[in-house]
């Protein structure tokens, strides 16, 4: 068997080209409905043929060979550079039927690069509802190239294109002899230079790019850009010019081709379903109107759905405990698996089922199309603010995580719009600290509906409102503050409206389900194990004296009695207070207590800066350790509702779970996320302003809802 070849899978953004990737390589992989889901290159293994075995890459999406943002310099890397490991044999072109013209420059321009290649049309039942009928043998005849027509979502035309790649693979099908257009008249000098200063330049286009991008392209060494230099200087190379001329031929050349195998019906024909469904959600008051209940219904659904499952699991664990309490006996190792492993996996397990509905719910936006329509109705918003519609795409994947939101970023061309849309997307709700909100909710905002309006869910609602315009009005500060001078233009292009794939919707929310348990639990885990020693051992000189004063009294009260019952629970919480994790909260509350907060919370927020998912399950450790061990049965929420101060008041009343609440949505995210944030901007600076100024902010914010309502 022949080693895997590498198959670069390219085109514009909503093309078809994930979904293809999908189609081709059996991968579970998220696949949008706007440019920038791709923001690095992904790959996958497909099998061709007998024997014949490839690497398909999966490249960010462009709209030319002219790149613009640092996502789509990815693809232009891959296609220039023809001697690196990634190096395609082969490329498919998936390109747009609805949008020939337009995709067709894409394509003759990789065509000219002397690359094998094969171009998938898709969205053909599209253009045939536009009343546009193309002649694909005339097609391929006129560019020189295989054209297969394929629908990888309804996985039409896949085994298809997989016998064409095996015919290019064993050269049936040549490259072009000619190029599209005259490249070497643009430029011959210069072409001539390059072509003989870079021996591995197979094309007099892949020169003509090589000279106009000579100081960004990282495999060409110092002696052949001073080289390159010399001969642009000699010939006085204008690469404006020369890439208007270029793309002016193009299109000639392209407009004969269209003429020559494209029928289009009356231009006036009826709209399209989606541009009618487009009147209404993009309208000047409506959209907006539209846009909140659809919100407002995915943070209702949140609840409502989670609700059931949530209750179970929780009451699994709790009766679970109680019944190894009773059964196992009464020791250090009982103790640990029952106080430490157990309850840091109950910490996370309960907030499965949100996790899954919000993934899931944020699939169904994506897959339908109306994602790409919130980036456009937010983009006047946004320019007030310094930033522009694709700076939505990061603040919207923030929801789910800032990690992968911050690196999406890439596709944002402007520099200072840029850097703002990455220091404010880390004040969205992330998925990690919903299961501190919905706790908190839980505990101190009454469960009441007025019709269908429930106010836990609109108390969650307006927690993610809350970053997101918070989130603005600190990017209005950043615009005062950023010197970058840049002119900036949104163009975006809106995908027709489709049914959401069902086995997609539902593969996303096992997979992310998986990541939580995998990543988020395995942490939440091991800092329970961690937080149970520091919570049961303690200094012996603070420990002898808490054992010296209870177990005397307990060994002479009746131990079903009342009052042992009583003595027991001072005895573990002065045991707890004194132990490591005791000695370190005692010294971090007076700087939390203005905020309402305990040094049971102070601790968790310490702990749940490597991720916010571990507050939950720091909480879970410290109460259980610290309470009777008759009680295991309890719930977390029930031990939270008990809890209290010194002079017995409650600790967490309405005044302190919004103050909390309100700490955790702006307080700067984790560790993953700051480490992200230095590597896209090259700098400690940026991370370190983040912490210092979102730190700020959660605690003066915190205090002052606190003092209102207390």
């Amino acid at each position: 068997m022949q080693a895997p070849i590498n198959i670069a899978l390219v085109g514009n953004p909503n093309s078809g080209k994930s979904s293809l990737f999908n189609a081709l390589t059996g991968l579970n992989q998220k696949v949008g409905n706007f440019p920038g889901v791709t923001v690095d290159k992904k790959t996958g293994t497909a099998q061709i043929a007998a024997g014949v075995t490839a690497n398909i890459i999966d490249l960010p999406g462009t709209y030319s060979l002219y790149p613009k943002s640092a996502d789509e310099y990815v693809t232009y890397d891959v296609l220039i550079d023809q001697n690196s490991a990634d190096t395609p044999r082969l490329v498919i072109i998936v390109a747009d039927a609805s949008n020939l013209k337009r995709n067709l420059l894409f394509c003759s321009q990789i065509i000219d690069l002397k690359i094998p290649v094969i171009i998938g049309l898709t969205m053909m039942d599209i253009a045939r509802k536009k009343g546009v009928e193309i002649d694909l043998d005339g097609l391929e005849r006129e560019l020189g190239v295989p054209v297969v027509a394929i629908n990888p979502r309804k996985n039409k035309g896949v085994t298809e294109i997989k016998k064409v790649i095996d015919l290019a693979i064993r050269s049936q099908y040549k490259t072009p002899p000619r190029d599209f257009i005259n490249n070497s008249a643009l430029a011959k000098e210069v072409i001539e230079e390059v072509k003989r200063a870079v021996p591995g330049c197979k094309s007099d286009y892949g020169a003509l790019h090589i000279a106009v991008n000579v100081e960004d392209l990282g495999f060409i060494n110092n002696e052949q850009k001073q080289t390159i230099r010399t001969a642009l200087q000699t010939h006085q190379f204008n690469k404006t010019k020369v890439q208007a001329e270029e793309i002016m031929q193009r299109y000639a050349r392209i407009k004969h081709i269209m003429k020559a195998t494209v029928v289009e019906n009356d231009p006036l024909q009826k709209q399209l379903r989606s541009e009618k469904i487009d009147d209404l959600l993009l309208h000047r008051f409506w959209g907006y109107a539209i846009l909140l209940v659809v919100m407002f219904l995915l943070f209702q659904s949140i609840f409502w759905l989670a609700s059931y499952p949530m209750d179970w699991i929780e009451g699994s664990f709790g009766a679970l405990s109680g019944w190894l309490s009773s059964t196992l006996p009464d020791n250090k190792v009982t103790d640990f698996f029952i106080n430490g492993i157990l309850a840091g996996i109950s910490g996370f397990a309960v907030f499965i089922p949100q996790i899954m509905i919000l993934f899931g719910l944020i699939t169904i936006l994506e897959d339908t199309g109306y994602m790409a329509r919130i980036s456009f109705l937010t983009d006047r918003l946004m320019r007030q603010v310094g930033l522009n519609g694709k700076s939505v795409m990061p603040l919207i994947s923030g929801v789910a995580c800032a990690v992968p939101a911050i690196m999406a970023t890439r596709t944002i061309e402007n520099k200072k719009e840029r850097l703002i849309t990455i220091m404010v997307t880390p004040l969205m709700s992330c998925s990690a600290r919903l299961p501190i909100y919905t706790m908190m909710i839980a505990l101190v905002i009454p469960d009441k509906h007025f019709g269908i309006l429930g106010l836990q869910g609109l108390v969650m609602m307006g927690l993610y409102l809350l970053g997101f315009f918070m989130a603005i009005f600190i990017a209005a500060l950043m615009k005062l503050f950023v010197r970058i001078k840049e002119k900036s233009y949104f163009i975006m292009e809106l995908p027709v409206y489709r049914s959401p794939r069902w086995a997609n919707v539902g593969t996303t929310m096992v997979e992310k389900a998986k990541i939580f348990v995998k990543d988020a639990g395995k942490v939440i885990v091991v800092i329970s194990v961690v937080l149970w020693f520091l919570a049961s051992y303690g200094p012996a000189s603070r420990m002898q004296p808490v054992h010296q004063k209870y177990e005397p009294l307990l060994a002479k009260v009746d131990p079903k009695s009342e009052e042992a019952a009583t003595l027991n629970k001072e005895f573990q919480s002065a045991r707890l207070s004194n132990s490591y994790a005791g000695m370190l909260g005692h010294t971090i509350e007076p700087a939390i207590r203005p905020l309402g907060f305990d040094w049971k919370i102070g601790i968790a927020l310490i702990t749940s800066f490597a991720a916010r998912e571990v507050f939950v399950g720091t909480m879970a450790t410290l109460y259980s350790v610290g309470e009777d061990p008759n009680n295991n049965n309890a719930t977390l929420r029930e031990k939270l509702s008990s809890a209290t101060w010194p002079d017995g008041a409650p600790v967490y009343t309405l005044a302190s779970g919004l103050s909390l609440m309100l700490f955790y949505a702006f307080a700067m995210q984790c560790m993953s996320t700051m480490a992200i944030v230095k590597r896209e901007t090259k700098s400690w600076k940026y991370p370190a302003i983040q912490l210092v100024y979102m730190t700020s902010l959660a605690y003066i914010c915190s205090f002052i809802i606190f003092n209102i309502f207390k």
